[in-house]
């Protein structure tokens, strides 16, 4: 999973342990210094309390997740310092992987973050080579581009319009020819396009890196294996499993990993869950994921093969039918209350799997409206550096 504006790509780097820097003494260096602090704390109570002072919307679970992925990270070279923008490279702790960072601020005491990113150097990269600008002809490539990908696939015709000629509009009064850093043209794209859409999901992607052909991407055995070793990394997830007060069954987990490495996670849960009363699903911090692990997971709370939903793609017009399972590995649940537990982080996947249990009166919802993000999405690539991801169903 994607944390939304804080994005790290892991890779092997062999690189001797850094000395670590100061953070400059301005608004950006302060709240970046802020971050460091809480963050390598490892403490929630720290994080949270810098969370609600400089950055109240990013996800409090999501950073602590992180966190325990990276063992914190060390502040090794301040790259670009003005007042209100820093650009700087870190180490992470637990391991070799280095990575450049952007953090904008707001105006203000304490100084807000704006926007903040990370990414990683890729082996055999330096650092300067991810520090290129783009000029006009990118920045109209890259707006033809994502127009035609909205035009050809995204799932509502006429919303698709509305945000092409937003950003056109914005194109012909001259609002992007100042933006010369690929991160910061990508941001504003995707805010301008959700700004129409009201869709989280539509988003646009910079990458020094080429970026791989997403519609004729090959199985890829290092790429399968890194994957495999971040879900370990994670638990897939899980976050706790427990028997509560009364015989009732608790389970947290973030997001839906793919069954194919996750699905022995899935199994020893609900095993572990499988004599309870009642069950507690919490998704108040789940991101979405895999439809198949939504699929799967649901398989356990009805007795007999059970139609979940439809998906209508647009292009094509084809219509996906998902069902639950007809053999789980264990106990079910069918009969026992279910209920599940929402908030404004939980998105896609974890919102399909709400509705679809409230629709089939299958469970009680509990919590705060969800995010917002309910159709699944394709990536596309514009150009070397640039794509797309749409909505497209």
């Amino acid at each position: 999973m994607l944390i939304p504006t804080l994005v790290i790509l892991f890779a092997s780097l062999a690189t001797p342990q850094p000395q670590a820097v100061n953070t400059p003494d301005t608004p950006a260096g302060h709240t970046l210094k802020a971050w460091l602090d809480a963050f390598n704390s490892g403490d929630r109570a720290t994080e949270e309390k810098y969370l609600k002072t400089y950055d109240p919307e990013r996800s409090l679970d999501d950073e602590m997740r992180f966190r325990g992925m990276t063992g914190g990270f060390i502040l090794t070279q301040i790259l670009k310092n003005e007042p209100q923008r820093i650009e700087f490279m870190v180490k992470e702790r637990n391991g070799d992987t280095v990575a450049i960072g952007k953090m904008e601020v707001k105006p203000g005491e304490p100084a807000k973050v704006a926007s903040f990113g990370l990414r990683a150097v890729p082996p055999g990269t330096k650092a300067a080579d991810l520090s290129f600008k783009i000029d006009a002809a990118t920045r109209a490539k890259v707006i033809d581009g994502t127009v035609a990908a909205l035009n050809d696939t995204y799932v509502f015709p006429e919303t698709a319009k509305k945000m092409a000629g937003a950003v056109r509009a914005h194109q012909q009064k001259g609002d992007y020819d100042a933006i010369s850093d690929g991160d910061d043209f990508a941001k504003r794209l995707t805010d301008d396009f959700q700004a129409i859409s009201h869709d989280k999901h539509l988003s646009v992607m910079f990458s020094p890196a080429a970026l791989p052909d997403f519609d004729n991407q090959k199985p890829d055995p290092n790429r399968e294996a890194e994957e495999r070793k971040q879900m370990e990394r994670v638990n897939c997830g899980f976050k706790k499993a427990e028997i509560l007060e009364g015989n009732i069954g608790y389970l947290k987990f973030d997001f839906f990993a793919g069954p194919g490495i996750c699905g022995p996670t899935v199994v020893a849960a609900m095993n572990f869950l499988a004599n309870v009363d009642a069950i507690i699903f919490d998704l108040r911090e789940n991101g979405g994921g895999d439809p198949k692990m939504i699929a799967f997971i649901s398989s356990y709370l009805f007795a007999e093969r059970t139609h979940l939903n439809d998906l209508w793609t647009r292009k094509g017009d084809v219509t996906d039918q998902y069902w639950t399972d007809p053999y789980v590995p264990g106990k079910r649940l069918d009969g026992k209350p279910a209920f599940v537990l929402t908030s404004k982080n939980t998105f896609s996947g974890g919102e399909e799997f709400t509705n679809n249990l409230k629709v089939l009166k299958r469970a009680t919802i509990v919590g705060e409206t969800t995010g917002g993000g309910a159709h699944p999405v394709r990536g596309h690539r514009i150009t070397e550096h640039f794509g797309i991801g749409v909505p497209f169903a």
